[in-house]
């Protein structure tokens, strides 16, 4: 055994608040640095932005006490890879976390500048603060932590990749290739969320996704809608029109096939589901709207966790510049993303809705479908023991036994971890519905932060425990 030291299963866990008690500033300024990175990756312009996001990354793991840090090229933006390998005897946890973030626009919504970071009512508001910055970053600090006080119980591999946001695209193949490198017994993601911060949870399950853009063309320039208006297609018209029949008035999909394959929960199964705390009017009062909407006969709750959806991303074509141009546009453009469950597959479903989309296409125009990026479901169980490390360890730092949920949103490359490297993985994330994921104004509590790296090192204790009761 190597670094005895580092190794040394301890229950004091007062060492370790301590520790992240005494460094809280140096712990949030680092993030902070972090933040004011645009590490954008749909965006072709920040790519230098992004080599400085995993530069900055690859120093704070090595900081942190890895023995071993990298940054592996891929034909996109690079993996940032770390490891503490302290006794081969030990399990192997394999965190996962991503430095790319959302684009930040529209950038006149925002309150503050995206890309500098406001604490403002002990939340942190910046563009990738929770998503997925702030979260991955506990871990960092938490190994660090660990190390520091002698109470690292498990090895620690560090996988932070730079395309999450744009599809995951290259990092299959980077996994496929490294398998021996990654090799672990469970995987740690911190890319979720919680129910409330009084209210702990675990998401067990992600949605898979679908994401295509489409063109509908019609002449072969824009013309004058005076002269043709009425006599030719509008390609805006027939777009809308194409949409608005992708669904019933029941809002259901209306796309030959695609539920053939959905998994319909038992009774029991939904009313689990349902139990789970959730003020409808809060909802409605937090988002400002007046109503809610969608599938007849699911809750809100079923509707954004465990069953397909469709919706459209953007929609474009034509002038819209200030005053009026008075054209009909030669073409118009819509981004189309659905999320899949559980038995769903993003290739069926993309040769599902290219057909139809194809077929209901009037001959005045011509039809085009682009597929973006996809990613198979995921259903994690409740009964493994790596869900019981996260369950005792949430439990142990909150007071309260978690909640296991099901997740509306997709980690694309969660699936085919399992896949390649034939382990489950944990998603035990900290945030909140409020911290405005995507959207202008992200924020992540400062509680969240600290929380989760006071969590981590708990689901260590716990896990190493579980897989090896001996020595625990």
């Amino acid at each position: 055994m190597t670094r005895r030291l580092s190794v040394r299963l301890t229950e004091n866990i007062s060492e370790m608040l301590s520790y992240i008690n005494e460094n809280r500033d140096r712990f949030l300024n680092e993030l902070l640095d972090l933040l004011r990175i645009p590490s954008v990756s749909a965006d072709s312009k920040f790519k230098p932005e992004m080599r400085k996001a995993a530069e900055f990354v690859r120093d704070r793991i090595s900081e942190a006490g890895a023995d071993r840090v990298e940054i592996y090229e891929t034909a996109g933006h690079p993996v940032v890879y770390g490891e503490k390998i302290v006794d081969e005897n030990l399990p192997t946890v394999l965190i996962y976390g991503h430095y790319d973030v959302q684009p930040a626009d529209p950038y006149e919504l925002w309150n503050s500048p995206p890309f500098e970071p406001v604490i403002k009512n002990e939340r942190i508001y910046a563009r990738g603060s929770c998503d997925d910055k702030g979260q991955f970053y506990m871990h960092i600090k938490a190994l660090e932590t660990m190390l520091a006080t002698g109470n690292l119980t498990c090895n620690v591999k560090i996988m932070i990749e730079g395309e999450e946001e744009i599809g995951s695209s290259n990092l299959g193949s980077f996994v496929s290739a490294h398998k021996e490198m990654l090799k672990c017994d469970t995987i740690l993601i911190s890319d979720t969320s919680i129910i409330a911060n009084d209210v702990p949870s675990i998401e067990t399950g992600l949605r898979g996704l679908t994401y295509v853009e489409v063109e509908v063309r019609g002449a072969n320039r824009d013309l004058h809608s005076g002269v043709y208006g009425g006599g030719v297609a509008n390609p805006i018209n027939v777009l809308c029109e194409m949409i608005a029949s992708l669904k019933d008035e029941k809002g259901h999909i209306t796309i030959p096939g695609f539920y053939d394959d959905v998994e319909d929960l038992t009774a029991d199964q939904r009313a689990a589901l349902n139990a789970a705390p959730f003020d409808l009017e809060e909802y409605k009062k937090d988002l400002q709207i007046d109503d809610i909407m969608g599938e007849e006969g699911y809750s809100t709750i079923e509707r954004t966790s465990v069953r397909p959806t469709l919706d459209i991303n953007g929609i474009w074509g034509g002038y819209i510049g200030e005053g009026a141009k008075t054209v009909l546009p030669s073409k118009a453009n819509a981004k189309i993303s659905m999320r899949l469950v559980p038995h769903q597959t993003d290739e069926v479903i993309l040769e599902l809705f290219t057909r139809h989309f194809e077929s209901i296409a009037p001959a005045s125009v011509k039809v085009k479908v682009t597929p973006h990026h996809g990613g198979l479901p995921y259903v994690t169980p409740t009964d493994s023991v790596e869900y019981k490390a996260a369950e005792m360890a949430m439990e142990e730092s909150f007071g309260k036994k978690p909640i296991p949920t099901r997740g509306g949103g997709s980690i694309p490359i969660v699936a085919l971890f399992e896949q390649e490297l034939g382990c489950k993985s944990i998603l035990m994330g900290f945030g909140l519905d409020i911290d405005a994921l995507h959207s202008p104004n992200e924020s992540y509590g400062l509680f969240n932060y600290y929380k989760g790296i006071e969590t981590i090192p708990l689901f260590f204790k716990h896990y190493a425990a579980l897989k090896n009761p001996a020595k625990a």
